[in-house]
Formats: C-alpha cells, sequence, structure tokens
C-alpha cells in the first residue's frame, strides 16, 4: 500500500504527538559528554508568572532556529530553558490577588506573602512553558532552571559575598530612583522617559536683611520645603554680588545661603537654582559639593512629611504643588508660570512618577567591570549583531553609574547581609551566620531588602549550568555560543552578564548576541491592551499551526528592522505550509512502498536543474543561518519550494510521470522524493512540525531531527542549470505576453524564437517539447521570419514572438488597453504629485511615503506595459 498523507491539513492533529514523540525520545537533551563541537544557547528567562506574547514568540523562534539547524550541522546542543523570578512584576502580581481578598502584603506578613508567591508560581509557573512547548521550542527540559532554584541562589550569595569583599558592592545612602507605587528604588534604566507637558514656575526667595530677591525657575515648587541653597553659575555677573549671602525661604523661614557652581545653566530659567540635595540627583551632587544638609520632605509613599508647614502636611506631591503656588501668589511671591516640554521619568513596570529620593541602598561599583566587557566588544570576543549596536553599548557603557542593587520588596534573593544591634557591624556571609563575624554578638537581624531581579538574570548563562561548582556542563557548553534577544534589554541584562561573566568566569558569557526587533501592528505601532492591536500567539497557534505561525515571524525577522504584523500575514504562510502538504502528498501517492534510488546516468536535464536549484538553495539558506539573516533564509527556502521545485518541477515531470515509460516514471519520481527529503530537511528549523510529520511518512526513519543539513550537496550540473533556465526564461516571456493581451488560457500559440546563438538555438531545439507544454503551444518555430500581427518580449540573447491573429479581438483589446491606460495614468500623475510635494514630504509618516512610493513605481511599470502592448497591437 502506497504511503499517505490525509487529503487535508490539520495541524492539531500531529503537532502535540509529535512533540510528545520528541520529548519521550529525549531529542532535545544535550550531553556534556559528547565529542561532537559545542553549540549552546540560554533562554532569556520570561516571567515565571507571564504569559506568551509576540515578544517572546519571535526570541523563541529564533534561538528553536539556531538551534535545530546546529543539530543538523553536527553539534551537540544545549539549548537551556528556565523562568525568571521576576521580583516586582510577581508580586505585583501576588498584592493585586490578596486585594481582592480585602488584604495587603502587610496583613499578611513577609513569611506569609512569600509562601502566597511560591503558591501562585506553583499554580501558573508552567503556563508559559507549555505555551514554548505549543510553539515548538526544542529545550533541553531536563534541565528547566528558575531564578531562585537552590543552585542559582547559591550562585547568587556567591557572587554577592565575592563582590563584597573585593569592594564592588558597598552600601551608602544614596540618591534612588523611588517607585511609590512598587514601594522601591529603581536603577536608572529601570526608569523610562517620555515627553510631557508640564509648567516651570517663577518664584522669588527674598534675600535676607534686604529688600532684594532672587528668583528661581522650577518645575518642582513643592520641593522647597527641602531647599538648602540657591546656586549660580561663578561666572553670572547679575549675581556675583549675592553669593555668599542668605536668603529666606517663604512661610517656613529657613535661612539658606546662596552658592556659586558651574553646574548651573545661564540660559535655562533665571539662571538661579534652587537645590534640594534630597530630591534631586543633580542637586545631591552639588550638596555633597558644598556640604549641604539634606532635608527629606516628601515620604515614600510620595506625601509632604518634615512638619515644615502644618497646611501641606501629607498632601500628595499634585496636590501639595498646587497649594505651594497658591500660598506663593498670596505673598507676592510668584513671578509667572510658563508651559514647558520636558522628559518625566517613570516606573517601567507599573508607570508611576518617579520620585528620586534619598535612602539607604545597596550599589555594585560597575565601573572596573565594564571596562573588561568594553574591551571584550572592541577586541571581538563578543559580536553584536547587528553592528549597528556597537556604539550605543559603548556610549552607555562609558558613562555607566553604580548599579543599585537593592529593592524594597519581599520576593527575590534577599540579601546576604546581617546588621549587628550590638556593634553596627554587617555581616555577609555564603551561609546564615549565627553570631556577628566582628563582636561576636547573636543579636544579628537580615537585612531587609532583596537583590534586583536582574542581578540574579545576569549570572543566568553560568548559574544555571552548575556554578560555583567547575562541572562537566560548563566545561563543555560555557562560554556559550549565541545570545538572541530583543534590543530593549542590552542594559538591562546584555551588559550585565558581560560584566559578571567575565568576572567569574574569566571568560565571556557569549560570542555572538543578537539583537532583534520588536514585533509591533500592521501599523507599526507598539502593541498594548489600551490600544487593543495585541495579537495573541496562542490563538495564532490555535487557528493556523505553530509551523505557519513561526515561519511569519521568522520571515519578516530582518535584522534591524521592526516587524509589522497583522493576521494575514500568518494566514498567507498557512497557505505555504499547504502546499508543502500538498505537494509531499502528490509525491507520496505516486511513491508506491519505497523511495527509487536516483540513477545520474538517466537524469534529464531538468532533473539536472532541479538539483542544482536544491543545492544552491540549501548552501544560501545554511550561510545566511550563520550570518543570523534569519529572514533571507527563510525567503529562499519559500521562492525555491513554491516557486521553482512545485510551480516549475513538479509541472515539467508530469508527462514524463503519466505518460513516459517505467524507467523515466521511475527517475522523475525518485528525484522528485530526493528533492522533496532534502527540502524538508532544509526547512526543518522554520517548521519542525510539519516536516517531521511528512519526513516519518515519506522515508520512515525516525526523526528529522538529527538529518544532516543539506549545504553540502555535490552536484555539478552547471550547463545543464543554465540551460533550462533559459528555457524557463523563454516560457515565461510567452505567458506574460498572454497576460498582456488577455489571451485566454485554453488558446494554443503559434511562437517564433528568433537567436543568433548557435547554443542557445539547439537547446531551444531540444527542449521544443517542454516549451510547447508549459507555454501551450501548437507551434514554435525558430529563426523565421514572424508576421507582422505578433507580439513581441525579449529576453537574454534571444526573443520571443507571439502571433495574435485568432486568438484576441485586436479593436477591443486596444480599448480595454485604452481605458486601463487612462485610470493608470491617473494613479501615476496623482502619486507623482504627491512626491514632488515638499510640504507633503515633509508632514507624511515614513511609512506612508514608502507606500506611496511603492505604489507610483508600480502604476509606472504597468503603465509601461500596456503603452509597450498598444504599440504592438497599432503597428
Amino acid at each position: 500500500m502506497a504511503k499517505e498523507l490525509s487529503s487535508r491539513i490539520n495541524p492539531s492533529e500531529y503537532e502535540k504527538s509529535i512533540y510528545k514523540f520528541w520529548l519521550d525520545k529525549k531529542l532535545f537533551h544535550a550531553d556534556e559528554y559528547s565529542k561532537k563541537p559545542a553549540y549552546s544557547i540560554v533562554i532569556p528567562p520570561p516571567n515565571v508568572t507571564g504569559s506568551l506574547h509576540m515578544g517572546h514568540a519571535l526570541d523563541e523562534t529564533i534561538q528553536d532556529i539556531l538551534a535545530r539547524f546546529k543539530r543538523m550541522k553536527g553539534y551537540e546542543v544545549l539549548w537551556m530553558p528556565g523562568t525568571d523570578h521576576a521580583g516586582i512584576a510577581t508580586q505585583n502580581v501576588v498584592e493585586k490577588i490578596i486585594a481582592k481578598e480585602g488584604k495587603s502584603r502587610y496583613d499578611l506578613g513577609r513569611e506569609a506573602f512569600i509562601e502566597r508567591v511560591w503558591q501562585q508560581k506553583r499554580e501558573s509557573g508552567g503556563t508559559i512553558i507549555s505555551q514554548l512547548k505549543a510553539l515548538g521550542s526544542s529545550c533541553d527540559w531536563d534541565r528547566e532552571r528558575f531564578t531562585m532554584d537552590e543552585g542559582l541562589s547559591r550562585a547568587v550569595r556567591e557572587v554577592f559575598y565575592t563582590l563584597y569583599k573585593e569592594g564592588l558592592i558597598y552600601r551608602s545612602n544614596y540618591m534612588v530612583n523611588w517607585c511609590a507605587r512598587c514601594h522601591t528604588a529603581l536603577s536608572d534604566i529601570e526608569v523610562e522617559f517620555t515627553e510631557k507637558d508640564d509648567f516651570l514656575y517663577h518664584l522669588k526667595y527674598p534675600v535676607e536683611n534686604s529688600n532684594e530677591y532672587v528668583e528661581i525657575a522650577t518645575t518642582r515648587p513643592e520641593t522647597y520645603l527641602g531647599d538648602t541653597a540657591v546656586a549660580v553659575h561663578p561666572d553670572d555677573e547679575r549675581y556675583k554680588h549675592i553669593v555668599g549671602k542668605n536668603v529666606v525661604l517663604p512661610l517656613i523661614n529657613r535661612k539658606i545661603p546662596v552658592i556659586a557652581d558651574d553646574f548651573v545653566e545661564t540660559e535655562f530659567g533665571t539662571g538661579c537654582v534652587k537645590i534640594t540635595p534630597a530630591h534631586d540627583q543633580n542637586d545631591f551632587a552639588a550638596g555633597k559639593r558644598h556640604n549641604l544638609e539634606e532635608i527629606v520632605c516628601i515620604d515614600e509613599n510620595n506625601k509632604i512629611c518634615g512638619n515644615f508647614y502644618p497646611e501641606f502636611e501629607g498632601m500628595d506631591i499634585l496636590t501639595a504643588r498646587k497649594a505651594v503656588v497658591e500660598k506663593f501668589k498670596e505673598l507676592g511671591l510668584l513671578v509667572k508660570i510658563e508651559p514647558l516640554k520636558h522628559n518625566v521619568g517613570s516606573c517601567y513596570r507599573c508607570n508611576t512618577v518617579i520620585e528620586p529620593r534619598v535612602s539607604m541602598q545597596w550599589f555594585v561599583k560597575t565601573k572596573p567591570l565594564a571596562e573588561k566587557a568594553i574591551e571584550a566588544v572592541k577586541n571581538g570576543d563578543i559580536k553584536l549583531i547587528p553592528k549597528q549596536w556597537e556604539n550605543t553599548f559603548f556610549e552607555w557603557m562609558n558613562n555607566i553609574r553604580d548599579w543599585c542593587i537593592s529593592r524594597q520588596i519581599w520576593w527575590g534573593h534577599r540579601i546576604p547581609a546581617w546588621h549587628c544591634a550590638d556593634c553596627s557591624h554587617t555581616t555577609v556571609a555564603k551561609t546564615d551566620p549565627d553570631k556577628c563575624e566582628k563582636c561576636g554578638s547573636t543579636n544579628i537581624h537580615q537585612d531587609e531588602d532583596v537583590l534586583d531581579t536582574w542581578f540574579s538574570s545576569s549570572l543566568w548563562p553560568f548559574s544555571t549550568m552548575g556554578f560555583p561548582e567547575k562541572t562537566d556542563l560548563l566545561k563543555k557548553f560555557y562560554p556559550t555560543s549565541t545570545l538572541v534577544t530583543g534590543f530593549d534589554i542590552l542594559f538591562f541584562w546584555v551588559a550585565r552578564m558581560m560584566m559578571m561573566g567575565i568576572k567569574f568566569m574569566g571568560e565571556v558569557p557569549f560570542k555572538d548576541v543578537y539583537l532583534h526587533a520588536l514585533v509591533r501592528d500592521e501599523k507599526g505601532q507598539k502593541m498594548s491592551k489600551s490600544k487593543g492591536n495585541v495579537i495573541d500567539p496562542l490563538i495564532m497557534i490555535d487557528k493556523y499551526g505553530a509551523d505557519a505561525f513561526r515561519f511569519t515571524l521568522a520571515i519578516f525577522a530582518a535584522q534591524g528592522r521592526d516587524i509589522k504584523m497583522n493576521v494575514d500575514r500568518v494566514e498567507g504562510y498557512r497557505n505555504f505550509i499547504n502546499k508543502i502538504w500538498n505537494a509531499s502528498r502528490f509525491i507520496l501517492m505516486n511513491l508506491g512502498e519505497n523511495i527509487p534510488a536516483i540513477d545520474e546516468n538517466k537524469l534529464t536535464n531538468v532533473d539536472k536543474w532541479i538539483l542544482m536549484k536544491l543545492q544552491s538553495a540549501a548552501q544560501k539558506a545554511s550561510k545566511a543561518i550563520d550570518n543570523y539573516s534569519i529572514n533571507d533564509a527563510a525567503n529562499e527556502l519559500y521562492q525555491f519550494f513554491w516557486m521553482t521545485f512545485c510551480d516549475w518541477y513538479l509541472e515539467l515531470i508530469k508527462d514524463r510521470m503519466f505518460k513516459g515509460t517505467d524507467e523515466e516514471k521511475e527517475q522523475a519520481l525518485a528525484t522528485a522524493a530526493y528533492v522533496l527529503e532534502k527540502s524538508l530537511i532544509a526547512l526543518h528549523p522554520y517548521i519542525p512540525f510539519v516536516t517531521e510529520h511528512i519526513f516519518q511518512t515519506l522515508t520512515g526513519k525516525e526523526t528529522i531531527m538529527y538529518e544532516e543539513y543539506p549545504d553540502n550537496l555535490k552536484f555539478n550540473y552547471e550547463n545543464e542549470e543554465k540551460g533550462i533556465d533559459k528555457v524557463i526564461e523563454a516560457v515565461s516571456l510567452i505567458r506574460n505576453i498572454r497576460g498582456e493581451y488577455n489571451i485566454t488560457p485554453a488558446a494554443q500559440l503559434e511562437i517564433f524564437i528568433n537567436t543568433d546563438d548557435e547554443n542557445s538555438l539547439k537547446l531551444f531545439q531540444s527542449e521544443m517539447p517542454l516549451i510547447m507544454k508549459m507555454g501551450k503551444a501548437k507551434s514554435i518555430l525558430f529563426n523565421e521570419k514572424a508576421p507582422s500581427d505578433c507580439a513581441k518580449s525579449v529576453g537574454n540573447g534571444f526573443e520571443v514572438m507571439v502571433s495574435l491573429a485568432g486568438t484576441i479581438n485586436v479593436e477591443e483589446e486596444i480599448a480595454r488597453l485604452e481605458k486601463e491606460k487612462k485610470a493608470v495614468e491617473k494613479d501615476v500623475n496623482l502619486y507623482g504629485g504627491k512626491l514632488k510635494n515638499e510640504g507633503y514630504l515633509a508632514k507624511a509618516p515614513a511609512n506612508v511615503i514608502e507606500k506611496d512610493k511603492k505604489t507610483y513605481e508600480e502604476a509606472k511599470a504597468r503603465l509601461d506595459k500596456i503603452n509597450e502592448a498598444l504599440a504592438g497591437l497599432k503597428k
């Protein structure tokens, strides 16, 4: 009985069973004792309580393509999976859950709250893993990690202890970015800046013992309660006479000095700047330079505090701002209010406006660590792809500030530091101590803060492989080969992994960093629930199958270019999966039980041509994947399979299959089956489910996964390839004429082919049956004078003419073309005019202009074709 595929493709019928087969056979498992060369990737760990979104889907698809490709290239592949505890994000999720019960985390207490988070992790932590499996991710699931696993927690303590003992971790009262909603400090790169409309308030402070005032300009008048100085530029002649004097703060009557400091911009506002060291980054630095007091006037809940003026006490910031301005107005000390656009920082998690605040925090000295990471990129030990990201990387790393690693939340790695109540000494240890290392007191308590989530994530490439132990896994697979991630976490995560990997392993954590772009909606907008433009990957997988969804992501994943995603594209590439299925089914239906072997002595020119095209496509795809041009490889294979193999080769061999001798049929099928098998292997990294299913049906082998990638074929039929290319060019010209002149598909044509090249003439004559079949010709004459009613098209070294006599009504065709010409001319004039309008070009969005250019070029090309056709008809 012949091997068969069902008449209709239904991915839901085979995807789950195939994935289970892969898992049961442990085909994703990496052997650290293998003699094969190593290739390793660590997954960017998604939030443990999260769900798959388009960014994850793109990320994992690219990684899976690389992992599957490298297996086929003979590598021992470790793709390390895992999830991140995601401190603030996960804590926020659980806080919302218990809020519905009418409770806060403080009602539960620390231990009970943390247990609730673990419970949430147990209940929903497997969701995203199952979703990654539905996508087809070939991770080594036996080695799945979690950033708060016992082993990874041990690595965190080891690193913290070492950095502390070397003086690279310290604790200090310092200016931090404070989120009142998350109730924690944030590092600089966790603050997102957006331009907002605001106001610049001009206020007057009286100079002590004088009728004079200084006018200051500020966006935050409420912080005047914490002012400890007014600063002017030392070279500003307007204010030299008051430097050293005091001004008196209205209502609270605090006397503060006028100081000179060159950080003041004389052109901004009035050139007089209020200094609030406890609530502004620049003011904090100025306060240190001038030994100013740090007066806190806003508490950790963004409420006015300090009892400086009873009426303001306890107000939120915006209410206090209005109240302060109103009081200054009543006192005649409000000069004016100006509109202002400026950047305002918000929490990257909850979008709450950040309040600069001085508090006791833990920091990593990053400068010494950053220097080696910079050097690694400069000397090529780490390659950023696309290369354009290097300048951004260097700019940020050269200006890096110390990293605030403490967070005032409960969920996460608690800082391994114990403070002594008797001698105030801090003991940092790898394991929990029972007494103070300095005085021996047992009256010690652990620091309340937890580490920034990114601290444990920065150890991911080596903590997941067993660090601090020197494991066989580390020996085989570290440094990892490739990191695939979004450019948006280059500094959150990638740079920090570089610093930690080099510091603790003595080697870079990865060799290549592929930074992919973002997945946006079809208009290029960021996807968000509020906009209602979110595309759910799981819905796409359920509706179209994982393969179609993966292939869509891959084919649009051009380096450095955002993906504009819409559902129609997924549907379009589902048609490609259908094409593969139907072509495979056609071949299988005609094969019988066994695949016949190719006999190279019996191959036709067309067979040799398709083998050369297969060889070329596989080689180009392989090279493109190696260069991280994932989309180019996908497009190459798409074009080959659909256009070259299906549209041409399978059509070209049908006469041999159904009308030829047994030997001719056997060789046609042998070649078709061979090309199909190699095509499935080449496509497998992109569309693993359907290729595995068809491959097993076709070959009877256990799995496609470890088949050799077909980029090392040794066919040498260049002359035959060039010959059939020319024949196909001739057929295409005939088909183009048929289309241009609206000739019915059933019409059998009289064709004339003229060429001065002897070899081309022999080629066309020898392949005349092929040209007649594919061109639907009743006759072909070579180098004969063609009648005047012919339509002509010129190829490479030859020309094709098709007699129009009896195939069309010339007058009707001229009328049709003239009508179409008018419509096309309107488009040419409309879009041509737009593209010459400087005002339009200055205001229109870039994507709209690009679309207009494309429409104009297509209309212009069509107009040229119409004019050419009309000229032929009217001669």
